[in-house]
């Protein structure tokens, strides 16, 4: 009788202890197997914010311009032919009516005669146009726009918008050889090149 109690026992045992072998084995590689599907979702995950971070980089230069700054200029004929004189103005800092009326007057530009050719002249005007103030939705250039209202300055300084922004500056200043006018932006602005216009890029020449 107790041979069979003994036996009995034994194989409870070996039951109760191959049974756990066998639980932790599965747990185990369920464990393993848990593991390697939660790489994949964390690389599908990385692979998302990765592309969220792409297209969010992507809206932020959209907006940056909506917002605040004016777009480089990047067209090599305006800005040989009108650099030679003076500051490349933005076209985005006056109406393309403004552009063209003074496009047709080149023989009177404000006291000068500019001599242009036909293609140069054509090349220079559709860029104009093409990127004018009211072709924007820069929030400088939109201001511009409703400063002007329906009038056609020939000039950025006569835009009651700039004045405003500009009526603190007496003329004495304005009359420094480091300046020499309202109309001579890069002076001040030490980032009107590249279409930025903030007030914590002016430095005010002595």
């Amino acid at each position: 009788m107790d041979k069979k109690i003994m036996l009995i026992s034994v194989l409870v045992f070996s039951l109760i202890f191959f049974s756990g072998v066998l639980y932790l084995a599965v747990a185990d590689g369920d464990h393993k197997e848990k593991k390697w599907y939660q790489k994949i979702l964390d690389h599908d995950d990385d692979d998302h914010k990765s592309k969220h971070r792409e297209r969010k980089r992507e809206r932020n230069r959209d907006d940056d311009h909506h917002e605040s700054y004016l777009r480089q200029v990047n067209n090599p004929t305006y800005k040989d032919e009108c650099g030679v004189c003076h500051f490349v103005y933005q076209p985005e800092l006056l109406p393309s009516a403004s552009w063209m009326r003074i496009l047709s007057n080149l023989d009177d530009h404000f006291g000068e005669v500019v001599e242009l050719d036909d293609d140069s002249k054509t090349v220079i005007s559709d860029y104009l146009k093409i990127n004018s103030a009211d072709n924007s939705s820069a929030k400088r250039a939109v201001k511009i726009m409703r400063s002007v209202g329906n009038q056609v300055p020939l000039r950025i300084t006569d835009i009651q918008y700039i004045k405003e922004k500009h009526h603190e500056i007496s003329s004495n200043v304005l009359k420094r050889k480091t300046i020499g006018s309202l109309s001579n932006c890069s002076a001040c602005h030490t980032t009107a090149e590249n279409g930025i216009y903030e007030d914590d890029n002016v430095i005010i020449p002595k």
